[in-house]
């Protein structure tokens, strides 16, 4: 389908955690006041991790006014989510991961694919994931939150949303929603995508078990080439094109972790600018990651982030040679 302006339009999600998802939301509503796109008509969504909840909150309805009243804790009174209510810090346990379970590796399987020659076909991130311990959080209130406005073990009502996780045991990538993935319930294929590797237990569906589809890409930006789109919109919290300077060890692994992710995921988005469509790139700028500091799920960054995003995305989307892939070389 094409949307009202007859162009054909593609969303991509990103994962970022609870930041991350804050992040996107003031995002949106960038895209909405400069681009005038209405993220909910977007032919297809792809969604990853945070960006997985956010995806199929669009593709039910929920508008980006919805989402940031959601954010705020004001009540929704009409639309999927009007009378639901949600405790941010409850729903994703906190923002440190519990003990592991088990001290052994998170996927034997997936290990042994690995010195088979398998690791060749894989992304590092994907190898790693299995040699990390089995998360012991819990993400049934996030699939509650999605069961809330989807008819119990059904679909997404937009009929391109595609949910991208990991098979932990062959360590391929799946987007869920897509033709050639298996069919599932949107919330199981949510909380599979959100299943952070070491921090949450890993999700088990008809037989297989899935992780967290940032374990192979931040983005799956490259699953839009070859749809004949003409737009492609790509919100990506692990994303930066131009960073601040934090004086935390962990902030400065976590910026020189932003650079690969960044050249990964322009890697993708030249897949799909090569079937001609035109694809902005957002990611968080300096004063975006000194709101979010180093934990993506610090809960208690969350207002600040979106706060923003609000302010800081409208500026990069009006002037987007401000914060772009030439200024990645400064940092890398």
């Amino acid at each position: 389908m094409a949307t009202k302006s007859g162009k054909r339009r593609g969303l991509v999600l990103g994962g970022g955690g609870i930041l991350g998802a804050a992040w996107m939301i003031g995002a949106l509503k960038a895209l909405e006041e400069i681009h005038g796109f209405d993220p909910r008509t977007a032919d297809y969504i792809v969604g990853t991790s945070a960006g997985s909840v956010l995806s199929s909150l669009l593709g039910a309805g929920v508008s980006v006014d919805q989402l940031i009243d959601h954010q705020h804790g004001h009540p929704i009174t009409e639309g999927p989510l009007a009378g639901y209510s949600w405790d941010y810090e409850k729903a994703t346990g906190g923002n440190r991961p519990h003990i592991p379970r088990l001290l052994g590796p998170g996927s034997g399987k997936l290990i042994r694919r690995t010195l088979a020659g398998g690791a060749r076909k894989m992304p590092p991130t994907a190898v790693l994931s299995a040699f990390l311990p089995a998360g012991k959080g819990s993400l049934e209130r996030v699939g509650h939150l999605v069961e809330a406005f989807t008819p119990f073990g059904q679909w997404s009502p937009h009929e391109n949303v595609w949910i991208v996780a990991l098979d932990y045991e062959s360590g391929r990538r799946v987007a869920f929603g897509h033709e050639n993935a298996p069919t599932v319930a949107l919330s199981d294929a949510v909380m599979a995508s959100c299943a952070i590797p070491g921090w949450f237990r890993p999700m088990q569906i008809d037989g297989r078990t899935y992780i967290d589809g940032g374990a192979w890409s931040a983005t799956s930006a490259d699953l839009l080439a070859g749809l004949d789109l003409d737009e492609v919109y790509v919100l990506a919290p692990m994303l930066s094109f131009a960073m601040d300077q934090p004086d935390t060890m962990l902030g400065r692994v976590e910026r020189r972790w932003r650079v690969q992710v960044t050249k990964r995921c322009l890697s993708e988005v030249d897949k799909v600018r090569a079937g001609g469509a035109d694809v902005v790139v957002l990611g968080p700028g300096p004063e975006d990651l000194e709101a979010m500091g180093a934990n993506v799920m610090d809960n208690s960054r969350r207002i600040a982030a979106l706060e923003t995003s609000l302010k800081t995305s409208v500026e990069a989307l009006r002037d987007p040679d401000k914060v772009g892939p030439d200024h990645l070389a400064d940092v890398s």
